[in-house]
């Protein structure tokens, strides 16, 4: 019975949750006056509209750098920082089971122990099949501490006036950046200086120095790739699946907006698995000894 009893409450919950989404006034509604173009609705603009100005004037003065034009969203900024104070807190919480003697014991009910536990496990677990037991220890914090964030970020924007930090390029591209120094670091920190060898092939003669430039100049720009890849692999998907959910929430109609949310559910998880598994490869190749 306890079973039934459970699978019914969550039923109930889901059903409390679809009939509100669908009864958010004006989901679609003009953001307020002064607003950024590029802003669209959420509860932030509605009912922070002045310090999203004010935020929004105070760099706006400086161009970005890779469009070169005045920046036209800043609610990701405060989405992000939103996500990094939950993690934080959650991870407040679940430290004290952690230092405890229970820690060995599973939790069944989601808590913030038990999120952490299996979070953990899962991003230790996919670590370690590719780079071995030490290695996934020593870096997964950097690739715990991204996985995590994504995971957060992508589903906040499931949910009815959030926006989700991951579906604008300067959040992805940042996280993508950050991989791509580690990655370099962590290369230059196992093998020294002679990690950049490796850029210009296995073969390193005199008589092999045209193929050795030809393929220092495809090594450095499939590195080069790598941050725009993973930023706008990410960005692509979540900015999608955000918008067809503000599309179908739009409808104001219940349990239609279901589906859409269970898919941005898996695209959520299946986005932060995509991330994770590739800076993991990354970090991988460049610390090989082989």
């Amino acid at each position: 019975m306890k079973g039934k009893h459970k699978a019914l409450l969550i039923g109930i919950g889901v059903v409390a949750l679809m009939a509100l989404s669908s009864l958010v006034p004006e989901y679609h509604a003009p953001a307020p006056e002064h607003m950024p173009t590029g802003e669209h609705w959420s509860v932030l603009v509605q009912f922070f509209p002045g310090l999203v100005h004010n935020v929004h004037n105070l760099i706006s003065a400086q161009p970005t750098w890779l469009e070169g034009q005045v920046p036209n969203r800043v609610s990701h900024m405060f989405m992000a920082a939103l996500v990094v104070l939950v993690l934080i807190g959650l991870a407040l919480v679940a430290r004290k089971k952690f230092s405890s003697e229970d820690a060995l014991v599973p939790e069944k009910k989601l808590t913030p122990f038990s999120f952490f536990d299996n979070a953990i496990e899962a991003i230790l677990g996919l670590m370690e099949g590719i780079m071995g037991r030490e290695a996934a220890v020593r870096y997964f914090p950097l690739i715990g501490a991204v996985a995590l964030f994504i995971l957060l970020s992508n589903l906040l924007g499931l949910i009815p006036g959030l926006v989700a930090p991951t579906d604008t390029l300067n959040t992805t591209f940042a996280l993508g950046l950050c991989i791509f120094l580690a990655t370099h670091y962590y290369g230059v920190r196992a093998h020294g200086f002679g990690y950049f060898k490796e850029f210009l092939g296995p073969v390193i003669k005199w008589y092999a120095l045209p193929i050795m430039l030809l393929m220092l100049v495809i090594e450095i720009i499939s590195h080069f790739v790598r941050p725009a890849s993973l930023g706008i692999r990410l960005m692509g998907n979540i900015m999608g699946d955000h918008s067809v959910l503000l599309v179908f929430l739009g409808f104001g109609v219940l349990f239609v907006p279901l589906p859409v949310m269970v898919l941005g559910l898996i695209v959520a998880v299946v986005q932060t698995l995509v991330f994770s598994l590739l800076s993991i490869v990354y970090i991988s190749l460049a610390i090989d000894h082989g």
